[in-house]
């Protein structure tokens, strides 16, 4: 493609060279660079990418993005100056790949909880109705039952357009995708088009990122103002208080759910139990495999999501019946003699608070109730006593163990929990650094009836401790020790 299409719409401070020249390749990583490539040189947190234009023309580059042009350039290449790199990149990568996002309907999730299992299940249910369907997620990226692993909720802009391109390609018509507080304050989702976006919650999460609450809550609520137009639509929680701040500039058109008053799409539990409930959806009931108020909230947003796009809403209702819960989030198994385990990415005090809750409305004061919790470490420790308080008020026994210790000790992330407790709350818990100990102990002190939370991985199949991804599934664990 000629550099010409490539900056359309792209703010321009100076072009040197040639705007005709042909580019066959996008990159950020100077590593990454062929000939005929275009170097977009970011500025990131660790390291400037400005320092590896050199590197980048050596390699082959033919066109350099920068903020800031090298004294030495070379007449053979062309340099773009442009104010911001890094917002530059996604209108870049929109354009080499032929705008995608603008040809497929695609739908935006974001909040603090909820964000995997309203786009996963979004996913499923299209699929079941016979469309081609792509997903972008914290699990993993998939393009119509392809999946593709993902390191990110959502990808840099190269790899989202790239993987867009090739959705469309393969005909898929719907995409659904988490969109992260990050991604949006580092512009990976700018020059997508989205049809629709959906609000979750808002719940203390990322701190260590954004520093305050007020700079999360207006990272979420960017999506909402900037990428959405008077054409798409926007449907938000309003049992969350900040749901409507969500809408408050946005261009598009509002819609509401909620399980607490009058809305749009307006939910109430009829019963529920460890199989799943009954809900009741704008006076409609359905019978759902989901556990929880939380959940109910999800699915609420998934059937109104589904009917904004166009689908019947009964035939939303009778494809919510068939779908399944996402590995990882309130996933129950259960042993031979009646023992109960959910496994549960619950990672932040609230949705903690959620889990434990619904445990408890099922189980009535009936049996046992153990939690294993941890924390994760370089990240918020503020949380840390927080979901230890939260634990130990809703359980009979907590074990307080590892989560992903990455390069703290885990015995201070511990420690940091245990901060948030009196002595007498103390009394209730163990602790047991090694997770897969912590896990055994739990089944071990558990009785027929009683149930068994681990809380924090989910679906992650790995341990970070120090610099390595070690293989480590709480799934896997729990079932071994059911099993013996």
């Amino acid at each position: 493609m000629i550099l010409k299409e490539i900056i359309n719409n792209v703010k321009i401070e100076s072009l040197i060279g040639n705007d005709s020249v042909e580019v066959n390749g996008i990159e950020f990583d100077s590593r990454k660079i062929v000939a005929g490539t275009m170097f977009v040189a970011m500025r990131g947190t660790v390291v400037d990418g400005h320092d590896f234009i050199e590197k980048a023309q050596e390699m082959g580059a033919i066109v350099v993005v920068c903020e800031k042009l090298p004294k030495q350039m070379k007449e053979s290449l062309t340099y773009v100056q442009v104010k911001d790199s890094t917002f530059a990149l996604g209108l870049l990568a929109s354009n080499f790949y032929g705008n995608p996002s603008q040809n497929m309907q695609v739908v935006g999730v974001t909040g603090t909880n909820g964000k995997t299992t309203i786009a996963t299940v979004l996913y499923d249910l299209f699929r079941s109705l016979g469309e081609k369907v792509g997903l972008f997620s914290t699990v993993c990226n998939y393009i119509d039952g392809e999946a593709y692993p993902t390191d990110h909720t959502t990808p840099d802009a190269l790899e989202i357009n790239k993987l867009m391109a090739e959705m469309y390609s393969r005909g898929v018509k719907y995409v659904f995708m988490e969109v992260s507080s990050h991604s949006v304050v580092q512009h990976r989702i700018n020059g997508l088009h989205f049809v629709g976006g959906i609000f979750t919650n808002l719940t203390r999460d990322h701190l260590d990122y954004h520093k305050t609450f007020k700079a999360y809550l207006e990272a979420k609520k960017l999506f909402f103002d900037n990428y959405l137009d008077k054409k798409a639509f926007a449907l938000t929680n309003i049992d969350d208080k900040n749901g409507n701040v969500m809408l408050q500039n946005t261009q598009a058109k509002k819609y509401s759910y909620s399980l607490l008053q009058q809305a749009d799409y307006k939910v109430k539990v009829v019963e529920e139990c460890f199989d799943g409930m009954q809900l009741e959806i704008n006076g409609k009931e359905v019978w759902v495999p989901f556990i929880g108020r939380f959940n109910a909230l999800n699915l609420t947003a998934i059937a109104g999501t589904a009917n904004l796009l166009g689908v019947d809403f009964y035939k939303v209702l009778i494809a919510l019946s068939a779908m399944k819960p996402v590995s990882g989030r309130f996933e129950p198994i259960v042993s031979n003699d009646g023992k109960i385990a959910i496994v549960d990415y619950a990672h932040t005090p609230d949705a903690l608070d959620n889990v434990l809750s619904t445990i408890n409305e099922i189980r009535n004061g009936k049996n046992n109730l153990i939690t294993i919790v941890g924390c994760g470490g370089n990240r918020d420790k503020g949380k840390r006593p927080m979901m230890a308080k939260s634990a130990v008020s809703a359980s009979d026994k907590v074990i307080v163990t590892s989560d992903n210790p990455r390069n703290e000790k885990p015995e201070d992330i511990i420690n940091d929990m245990l901060e948030g407790l009196t002595d007498k709350e103390k009394k209730k818990v163990l602790t047991i650094i090694d997770r897969r100990e912590a896990i055994k102990t739990a089944v071990f002190l558990a009785q027929p009836g009683d149930v068994i939370l681990i809380a924090g991985k989910g679906h992650e199949d790995y341990q970070i401790i120090g610099t390595e991804k070690l293989h480590f599934s709480d799934q896997e664990e729990v079932m071994k020790f059911f099993e013996n």
